[in-house]
């Protein structure tokens, strides 16, 4: 079994953000981080599963995500998502890391855990401390284009 925790921070909203990552399985562990110049807390929260995912080299694994987010969990536990996906999306954002995400729900056998944020859960702790550390990294920062030319076209 793989073990999933993830966080995601956004000053702003939009404003600059990040995700955090750690993996592990068995005595293996990883974490992986990024920042983002222009992007949403929503956006990193579900940016940090799919990264997380990706890492997973061979399909089929039984994998346990733990996070805070409730968008992300209710959106997948609460089945949301395949009727946005039916719905074409209309109206909701985020469908390109939707349509992302669900490609890699579609191989792995996935199972999400709730865990409340900024209460003492040392992995959900780490992660956000690596969220907020990439989102600072301006030097760093990743182009989010998808996001920004969404965001673009909305205010014309």
């Amino acid at each position: 079994m793989i073990q999933i925790f993830t966080d995601g921070a956004s000053s702003g909203n939009p404003g600059p953000g990040g995700y955090g990552v750690i993996l592990r399985s068995g005595t293996h562990y990883k974490e992986l981080s990024a920042g983002y110049r222009k992007t949403t807390n929503n956006r990193m929260e579900l940016l940090a599963v799919i990264v997380a995912l990706e890492a997973i080299k061979k399909p089929g694994q039984d994998v346990v995500i733990y996070s805070d987010s409730k968008y992300v969990i209710d959106a997948v536990e609460k089945k949301w998502v395949f009727g946005w996906l039916n719905k074409g999306f209309a109206g909701k954002k985020n469908k390109d890391l939707w349509l992302r995400f669900l490609q890699l729900y579609k191989i792995h056998n996935i199972r999400f855990v709730w865990v409340k944020g900024h209460a003492g859960h040392q992995e959900n702790e780490r992660c956000d401390q690596l969220a907020v550390q990439a989102s600072l990294k301006k030097d760093q920062w990743l182009i989010d284009s998808v996001f920004e030319a969404e965001s673009k076209n909305e205010s014309l």
